[in-house]
Parts: C-alpha cells; structure tokens; sequence
C-alpha cells in the first residue's frame, strides 16, 4: 500500500510539473521576492538588497510562447562604504520604482522558460541616506528622473502553479541629469509567483 501511494504521488508530480497552458488562456501570478541591486559608473558602489512585489497578468499565445504584462513594486540603489581621515562613512542610495516588466517567454521545455523585454519604471523614492559617526542624515537626489528604462533577461521555471523566476534589468535611462554622470540601474532579481489560471490547461 506504501508503494502505491509513493507511485500515485510521483505520477501526479510529473503530470502537475509538465503542465502547460493552453494557446489563448490568461493566468495571473501575484509575486514577490527580492532585488539585489546597484548602479553603474559609481566609484565603490555595491550591491543593496531590497524587495519587490506585484503580479503578471500571463496570456499563452501558443504552446512554446507566452507574452506577460507585470506591475512590480520595486525596491532597488546602491550602497557604499568609504573611509576619510580613519571615520568610516557608509552611504546608502534609495531608490524605489513602481516597473512595468512586458516580456516575451519562451519555453524551450514544458515548465522551463526564457524571457526578454522592455521595462517602463516610475520612479516613486529617491533618497540618499550618509551616515557617519553614529548620526544619518538623509536628503533627495537633486536632478533626479522619474522616468527608467530597462531591458529585463531572464529564466524561469515552474512546478505545481509556483513560478521560480530569476532575471537581471539592464538600465538604459541615465538616473539624474548631472554634468559627467552617466549612472543606471542594474538589477539582478528573484521571485516565487503562483501562477492562477483562467481557462483550461492541457498536457
């Protein structure tokens, strides 16, 4: 009996992995996960950690094809640590966006998928946090854009709805217009979606 519903288990595993939506079926995903974040062109800038949210609305063209339209809210900056006359200074840039990922997903096998786009993003935060000594103070960036373009890159792979997604978003837009700075955002991120189906699926 402990055979069998070792076997009934494993065979409904397989059939949930290698299910896929049928062609012109919607799904949306709510999801969230985190970012881990920097900007070009900055000396001594490194990765800050910050979170994102939000859902795809998913629309299966044909078997090997999707298009996703996202809403994410986008925590994203950079972060550094110099040191001036042996006082240590850490400074924090944080940037918050409202992103707009469309992307093409390919599936190259049932559940595994490689994707690529543009990204629309409104800025909604910007704030640079320096703390030194003890004391912070934190002040908006001047001449800052409210405007970004990216190019998101990504795979994903999904099992039983629960949609693994890594992807990094290129940032093509200049973040603040500043004689001889040319810093953009660049973004590697990671989420767990599930995905919610409307319509049929197929094996």
């Amino acid at each position: 009996m402990k055979k069998i519903l070792i076997l009934a288990v494993m065979m409904l595993t397989t059939m949930t992995v290698s299910a896929q939506m049928r062609a012109g079926s919607w799904a949306v995903m709510p999801k969230a996960g985190f970012n881990l974040a920097t900007v070009t062109d900055a000396d001594d800038a490194s990765m800050k950690f910050g979170l994102v949210a939000g859902a795809d609305m998913i629309y299966q063209i044909n078997e090997p094809l999707a298009i996703s339209f996202g809403v994410l809210y986008s925590m994203q900056g950079a972060k550094a640590k110099v040191k001036e006359g042996g006082v240590t200074i850490k400074n924090k840039l944080n940037m918050d966006y409202v992103n707009i990922p469309i992307l093409a997903n390919f599936y190259v096998t049932r559940g595994l998928a490689l994707k690529a786009g543009i990204q629309p993003g409104f800025n909604v935060k910007h704030k640079m946090k320096v703390e030194s000594g003890g004391s912070s103070v934190e002040s908006d960036i001047p001449n800052f854009k409210s405007f970004d373009f990216a190019i998101p890159i990504g795979i994903s792979y999904e099992i039983s709805n629960f949609v693994i997604d890594a992807r990094y978003n290129l940032g093509l837009t200049k973040l603040w217009d500043q004689e001889g700075s040319s810093s953009k955002n660049s973004v590697f991120q990671f989420t767990l979606g599930y995905k919610i189906p409307f319509g049929w699926f197929q094996n």
